[in-house]
Order: C-alpha cells, then structure tokens, then sequence
C-alpha cells in the first residue's frame, strides 16, 4: 500500500463540477492500494500518517504531528500509485487492487484515521473521475510504502 502525503493549506475534490468535500490546514493523502495488501499494512500506515511530525512548531521545525495540530485530512483512493512504468510507455497497472480488496481498505484507513484525529476524514468516491484542487504548504510531500518499512 503507498501513501501520497502532502501537507496543505487547503484541499478539495470536486466531481462533476461540484465539490464533493474540501478540507483546510491538513494533510492530502492520496491512497493506492495493491494486490496483496491487508488491513495491518493500513492499520500501520494510518498511525504512521497521523504521527508524522510534519507542521512547523513554535520555531518553524517540523517538529509536530497532525495530532498535534488538530489539522483536517483529505483521503483520495488513486490506483495509479501502482502503476509500472518499466517497460513501453503505457503504465501497467495489474499490480493495482481490484475493487473487492481495494475499497475495503480504503474505507477502513478513512476510519482509522478518523479515529485517530478525532473528527471526519473527508473523502472522495471510489472510482469516479474527480479533480483534486490543493495549496501544498511548504511544499512538504512524503511517500511512504507499507512493503518498505522493514
């Protein structure tokens, strides 16, 4: 499972033309799950995300954590972060999880981190064409991959 992560000032998904959920000061996460994937590596990965020590504190160090802040998150399921681009230049994306494994997933790192922020993680929709509007602060943008943390 990979995670995009980046810190914002602000950040929407629109659908259609019509926003479908927006945040403020926080974290756009952008979510791609794969084959083989589980719920421990989401587990890991939602406390990872709202630990990660990535708001300036009081001295302009990135010393304090989404936790910290109180900051709002905007989780985007994006099979694309799957893709291989080793051969031709047409990604592959059979590494990408099928809906069954995938959606379930994702919904249950949406709940983990809400319960770990406390509040409503906002959304886009499994599988639609959406536009994702953000102001990267910083710019701060972290990859993490739960196959890569041993």
């Amino acid at each position: 499972m990979r995670l995009v992560i980046q810190r914002v000032s602000r950040a929407s998904v629109s659908i259609g033309g019509e926003i479908h959920s927006a945040i403020g000061r926080g974290l756009m996460v952008l979510v791609g799950i794969a084959d083989g994937d589980t719920e421990d590596d989401v587990r890991w990965l939602a406390a990872k995300t709202a630990a990660m020590r990535i708001f300036p504190d009081a001295d302009g160090v990135m010393n304090r954590s989404l936790l910290d802040t109180g900051g709002d998150v905007l989780a985007v399921s994006q099979f694309t972060l799957n893709a291989s681009t080793r051969k031709g230049n047409r990604p592959s994306y059979i590494r990408a999880a099928g809906h069954d494994l995938a959606i379930p997933l994702y919904e249950l790192y949406c709940k983990l981190m809400s319960e770990a922020i406390g509040k409503t993680v906002a959304t886009g929709v499994f599988g639609a064409d959406m536009q994702v509007e953000l102001i990267n602060d910083g710019p701060v943008t972290i990859i993490i991959d739960s196959r890569l943390r041993e």
